[in-house]
C-alpha cells in the first residue's frame, strides 16, 4: 500500500468482502435449534479467536494492547442479542436494522472525535454527510418492512445447510422452548427491533479503542507513543476481548442455569463455520480501516450486509413477503446504495 490509489483499491476490495461475508455469516446456523444463543454466542466467539491466533502468528506477534481488548468486550456483549433478534424478526431484517445503527455510531464517532479519538476529516465533507444522513434514513425504512419468522413446528422446509450425521440420535417430543418463542408477535417484533438497534449501537462502537490508540502513538505523552498504525496489529487483543467477555458471560448464564445449561451440539459445527466467516469478515474491516480510515469504511460495510442477508431472507428463507415489502426493501436498498456512493466519492 505505497500510494493512495493502491490504498483505495485494497480498500474497497476488503470492504467488498467483509460486506459479503457479514451478510451471510449467520446463514449456516438458519436452520439449527441454538435455543437462547448463550451455548451459541460462546462457540461463536471460540472460532473468532482461533482465526485471531492465526492472524497473529502470521504477523508475526505484533505489542499486545491490553485497551484493544475493551472494542471485543463491547461487540460481545451486543453479540448476546443475535439468536433473539434472528427468532424474532429473522435474519434478513435484524442485519438491516442493526447494520444501520452500527454505520450510524462508526461513522459519529470518527467523523466528530468522539471518546477521546481525532476527528476524522475527508476531501468532501457534504458528501460524507449525505452518506450518513441516508444510512439513518434507511434504518427507518427497514422498520416498516414485516418479515415472517415460521416456526419449527410449522416450517416446511427444515433441512439445514450443513448436513448433519447423528448416529442413535432421539428426537425429543418435549423439545425446550426459549423465552422468545413465549411472546406474541408484536411482543417479538418490538424486543426484536430493540435489541436490534441496541446491538447496533454497541457494535458501531467496537473500534473505539483501536482508533483511540492509533490517534494517541502519535503524541509523545501518551502511554501509547509508538504504537502501530496498522489495524491488523490489533486483531488479536480485540478477538481476545470477544473470547474473553463470551466465556464470562456464558460462565455466568451456567451459574444461572443452576449447572444445568442448555446445550445444542448439532449447532457447533456450523457456530464455529459462522464464528470463521466473521472473524476473516472483521479482519477485511480493518484492513478497509487502515485503507480508507473508518468514517468512509463504516457506512459502506455496515449498510452492505443487509442486502446479502435481505436476498437470503427472500430467496432462501422466505422470511421477508408481499408487493409491499418487496417495495420498500428495493427502495431501502436505493438509499443504501446511494448513501455508499456518497461516502465513497467524498474520500477521492
Amino acid at each position: 500500500m505505497s500510494n493512495n490509489g493502491t490504498d483505495l483499491t485494497t480498500g474497497f476490495i476488503s470492504s467488498s468482502v467483509a460486506v459479503l461475508l457479514f451478510g451471510s455469516n449467520f446463514v449456516p446456523l438458519k436452520k439449527y435449534d441454538t435455543g437462547d444463543g448463550m451455548f451459541l454466542q460462546w462457540v461463536l466467539c471460540a472460532a473468532i479467536w482461533m482465526i485471531a491466533l492465526a492472524v497473529n502468528l502470521i504477523l508475526h506477534c505484533p505489542k499486545f494492547w491490553p485497551f484493544a481488548m475493551v472494542g471485543g468486550c463491547i461487540w460481545a456483549t451486543g453479540n448476546i442479542a443475535v439468536v433473539p433478534i434472528i427468532k424474532t424478526i429473522g435474519l434478513g431484517l435484524g442485519i438491516l436494522i442493526w447494520g444501520s445503527f452500527n454505520a450510524l455510531t462508526g461513522w459519529a464517532s470518527s467523523r466528530f472525535g468522539w471518546f477521546g479519538m481525532d476527528a476524522e476529516e475527508v476531501s468532501k465533507p457534504v458528501l460524507n454527510y449525505i452518506g450518513a444522513g441516508l444510512s439513518v434514513v434507511s434504518a427507518f425504512i427497514f422498520l416498516f418492512i414485516k418479515s415472517e419468522i415460521p416456526s419449527s413446528a410449522s416450517s416446511v422446509d427444515t433441512t439445514p445447510l450443513m448436513t448433519e450425521h447423528v448416529i442413535n440420535k432421539i428426537q425429543d417430543p418435549c423439545r425446550d422452548y426459549s423465552w422468545v418463542d413465549k411472546l406474541s408477535t408484536l411482543q417479538q417484533r418490538i424486543v426484536g427491533c430493540s435489541l436490534a438497534v441496541i446491538s447496533g449501537i454497541l457494535y458501531g462502537s467496537t473500534f473505539v479503542p483501536i482508533i483511540y490508540i492509533k490517534d494517541h502513538s502519535k503524541r509523545n505523552d501518551s502511554i501509547y507513543t509508538g504504537a502501530s498504525q496498522y489495524d491488523l496489529d490489533y486483531v488479536f487483543a480485540h478477538f481476545s476481548g470477544i473470547f474473553l467477555t463470551s466465556t464470562v458471560y456464558f460462565f455466568a448464564y451456567c451459574i444461572a442455569m443452576k449447572n444445568n445449561p442448555k446445550l445444542y451440539p448439532e449447532a457447533v459445527l456450523p457456530g464455529f463455520l459462522s464464528g470463521a466467516l466473521w472473524a476473516i469478515a472483521t479482519c477485511c474491516w480493518f484492513i478497509a480501516n487502515h485503507s480508507l480510515s473508518a468514517v468512509v469504511s463504516f457506512p459502506i460495510i455496515t449498510a452492505g450486509p443487509g442486502f446479502i442477508a435481505a436476498m437470503w431472507g427472500v430467496f432462501k428463507f422466505k422470511e421477508i413477503q408481499g408487493l409491499q415489502n418487496y417495495l420498500l426493501m428495493i427502495f431501502a436498498f436505493c438509499i443504501i446504495l446511494t448513501g455508499a456512493l456518497c461516502t465513497a466519492y467524498s474520500k477521492i
